[in-house]
């Protein structure tokens, strides 16, 4: 028999195949001392239907996907910008 390791996530961050804690208990561990009373909070308010969101955030923040995320709407923010500023030339 084969030993199962802990569950994990998989998604792509820059690119590249990453994995992720999937349980509470994983989560947890690799958290920053710091965020410990701010996950446990928010884990034990959250109901069952948005459960999964939260763990998934949480086990999202260990990760350089914030900063991908920020770098994608920074490049929206300005093509965005630019449009309605090429649109009141026009007008």
């Amino acid at each position: 028999m084969s030993a199962i390791g802990p569950a994990t996530w998989t998604t792509h961050i820059d690119g590249e195949l990453v994995e992720i804690p999937a349980t509470i208990d994983t989560i947890r561990t690799a958290l920053p001392e710091e965020q410990l009373a701010a996950f446990d909070a928010e884990v034990g308010s959250a109901s069952a239907d948005q459960l999964q969101l939260v763990l998934a955030s949480w086990a999202l923040s260990l990760t350089s996907a914030g900063e991908e995320d920020d770098a994608v709407i920074a490049r929206l923010r300005e093509m965005t910008s630019r449009q309605q500023h090429q649109m009141g030339a026009s007008l």
